[in-house]
């Protein structure tokens, strides 16, 4: 069918197919007699005969200046997504209906949808199966508003937390993003062996490939310096374990690779994503990505030589437009152009637009707020508890709030967040006043100090305050909320935060110190001698070292989403056990940059004169509210790999759960190997008291690493460490 589709296709409306031009959300307008379709919208389907591909119909955000008044509401996103396909149906030759994509980073960046936590909190929940439930919400969302496509950040791992973009990394760790991105992948598309993606699911772009978070410097979009070797080990296997997983979208990055633009490099889109990896989908660019490279080659060379690469649709540019004059020029063959035709159109068919859509259960907002509260306490991770946590309530009658975050719902989304109902939110001052009431307890709350900048008045009020309550808590940590003031480039990054945006694409730090207006207030707090526990609620790794006098708890929320008030107060208050760990790094010092976990293995000097060389708390680190032991751990070969078995016991007096992480270490002589390589976890429940046997399946496809000619290899003589929090259990093992 497809191939006889394209035969019909003249090389105008193949064109059409791959380009991506329009801001969505300029399709429409609202006026007071309804709904219309513009100019805008039409001119760009008369220029075609045809229109393959649009993005961002239903964003909502300062960038698109959609609102709840000028966007669209859930019912009027999917009205407005019928008459485009009935325009388009019924105002083109062919009649192909068009494929809608929408950005979903943390949730769907439109009016009417759950925002999640972000991935840098859900990394840290080292619980992907959780994450999984709440992107079938993300995906149930956008079909009911008739979209097609979720854009999903996936692949970018954190080397440097400089970088304004952490917020969307789950990890420093490949193999823990990894699992991440199947669950994104099964949670949006379902499982692979669906043969259709109709109903409610929809097809999942993972971004961005490759290397993004290796950027010099931690600046976005910087120079990528790094060789082949660590291509492949650190910035590969996420987008396998999608490509595993069935994923059939990717979207190319910003930077370079050995002086590549990643947009036009065969090696990357095509040798290593298609020939060695085996992805059979289609490759989007970035937003107008390939106009910086044609302001070097020329459109038209441009177009062709992305094309060649592997690169099948575009987003915004003004190069792909030029497709059809690279091939009337001899630049481009047009059975290449037809390949990358028949991959836009094989999303279409599974997507089902070339059928009737089936009927499907919906959950319930219940349902969905349940899933989102449960991610959201399972990425918390307690760093410091000398024993105030969980607030004992029988000890407690009065508790005051402090920070910035504490009712201020965009505080704790994130970066691409669209317009919210706030009485669909749940900020920390909600979530806070709810637990108290609860306990029959009274809280008082004041900001004390915005983000970056004092109030006048705000300490002596904090002060005062804190002077009659029992325990104070107070945020600390950035934002990444976007308002009217500011300043967007061509593909909707900041080009100025607002004043109180600290982070989020194109918003890099040379400093990751908590802002002085916030320790100002922690500090004076400190002095009235009353406990306090601090919340910080960030999207990347902020410096914690001069906080940690000045409290006795210390919880990492990230940015927990739009229900995180009530999950922070159900963690506080011990409804919930916190047991997230560190899945990012937290340095001690700004100076230390880089300090991931797994760096090579070689004997140089680890401190610097001035300062220690490891990081404040290290990736995998997290407290509980109670302890664990290990007993009769084993390593087992077995057919595929290496399993590890053994019992685990809450010997603590609350029930809670621990991640049993396992490493691969001292695993090449040749080649150097990493301090230690994650190669396996299981995150377990227990009742206080309770013994679980676990078993963990180390596939041997995990312990390889590519010898001195880059030819991958198994692993011969290795250690297995199995380790939870106190408790480190090392084997030797030999293939």
């Amino acid at each position: 069918m497809l191939n006889e589709l394209i035969r019909q296709m003249t090389l105008k409306e193949k064109v059409g197919q791959l380009n991506q031009r329009l801001y969505g959300w300029q399709s429409y307008e609202k006026t007071a007699e309804g709904i219309q379709l513009t100019d805008y919208f039409k001119d760009e389907v008369k220029r075609w005969d045809s229109l393959g591909v649009i993005y961002g119909v239903f964003r909502s955000d300062p960038w698109s200046e959609k609102n709840l008044e000028t966007g669209l509401s859930k019912e009027e996103a999917y009205q407005v997504s019928k008459m485009i396909q009935t325009y388009v149906a019924e105002n083109t030759r062919l009649k192909i209906p068009v494929l809608l994509t929408e950005e979903c980073p943390h949730g769907h960046q439109g009016i009417d949808s759950i925002t999640t936590p972000t991935n840098y909190a859900a990394g840290a929940s080292w619980n992907p199966n959780l994450y999984q439930a709440a992107q079938e919400i993300v995906a149930e969302e956008l079909r009911e508003k008739g979209a097609h496509v979720g854009l999903i950040s996936t692949l970018d791992l954190c080397r440097d937390p400089r970088w304004g973009r952490t917020e969307e990394s789950f990890s420093e760790d490949p193999y823990l993003a990894g699992e991440f991105t199947k669950a994104a992948v099964n949670g949006l598309q379902g499982q692979k062996s669906e043969q259709s993606l109709a109903g409610n699911r929809v097809l999942a772009t993972l971004k961005h490939f490759a290397a993004q978070g290796s950027i010099m410097g931690g600046h976005n979009a910087a120079p990528v310096e790094i060789g082949e070797r660590e291509l492949k080990e650190i910035h590969l296997p996420m987008m396998q374990a999608g490509i595993d997983a069935g994923a059939l979208m990717c979207m190319a990055a910003y930077n370079d690779i050995d002086g590549v633009p990643c947009h036009i490099n065969q090696h990357l889109l095509t040798t290593l994503l298609r020939d060695e990896m085996g992805f059979e989908g289609a490759v989007m660019s970035d937003g107008c990505a390939l106009d910086g490279v044609a302001s070097q080659l020329g459109k038209a060379q441009t177009a062709a030589l992305a094309l060649k690469s592997g690169l099948d649709m575009s987003l915004w540019d003004n190069v792909y437009p030029y497709l059809e004059e690279a091939v009337l020029e001899g630049l481009l063959e047009e059975a290449e152009l037809d390949q990358a035709v028949y991959r836009v159109l094989s999303l279409k068919e599974k997507v089902g637009l070339f059928a009737e859509a089936p009927e499907y259960n919906a959950l319930t907002q219940a349902e969905k707020i349940s899933r989102n509260v449960a991610l959201a306490e399972e990425s918390m991770v307690l760093l410091k508890n000398d024993g105030i946590l969980p607030i004992d309530s029988d000890k407690t009658k009065r508790i005051a709030l402090f920070g910035p975050h504490i009712d201020n719902i965009y505080h704790q989304l994130g970066d691409y967040t669209p317009y919210k109902n706030l009485d669909e939110c749940i900020n920390l001052t909600q979530g806070m006043a709810e637990a108290a009431q609860n306990r029959d307890l009274t809280y008082a709350m004041t900001r004390g100090s915005l983000i970056s900048s004092e109030i006048e008045g705000g300490i002596e009020e904090a002060l005062t305050i804190a002077e009659t309550s029992d325990v104070l808590f107070v945020t600390l940590g950035g934002s990444s909320a976007r308002d009217f003031s500011t300043e967007f480039d061509a593909n909707g990054a900041a080009l100025s935060g607002s004043n109180e945006m600290t982070s989020g694409e194109n918003i890099d730090l040379a400093d990751l110190a908590i802002p002085k207006p916030q320790m100002e207030l922690l500090k004076a707090l400190h002095q009235t001698g009353k406990p306090i526990v601090g919340i910080v609620i960030a999207g990347r790794p902020h410096l914690l070292t001069e906080c940690l006098p000045y409290v006795n708890g210390l919880l990492l929320a990230g940015y927990p989403g739009q229900h995180g008030g009530r999950a922070v107060a159900n963690v506080l208050f011990g409804a919930t056990n916190p047991s997230g760990k560190l899945a990012i790094s937290i340095p001690d010092a700004n100076g230390q940059l880089p300090v991931y976990y797994n760096y090579r293995d070689t004997p140089f000097k680890k401190d610097y004169l001035d300062l220690a060389g490891q990081p404040k708390f290290t990736f995998g680190y997290g407290l509980s509210y109670t302890d664990f032991s290990l007993a009769n751990t084993q390593v087992i070969k077995n057919e595929t790999g290496w399993l590890v078995t053994g019992e685990i016991t809450n010997i603590g007096e609350c029930a809670g759960a621990e991640v049993v992480q396992v490493y691969a270490k001292k695993y090449s002589k040749d080649v150097l190997p990493r301090v230690k390589k994650l190669c396996g976890f299981d995150k377990i429940f227990l009742e206080s008291g309770e013994i679980k046997a676990f078993e963990i399946q180390i596939e041997n496809s995990e312990l390889t690493d590519f010898d001195l000619t880059m030819n991958r290899r198994v692993f011969t003589d290795f250690k297995l460490q199995v380790e939870i929090r106190g408790d480190v259990q090392t084997f030797d093992c030999q293939n």
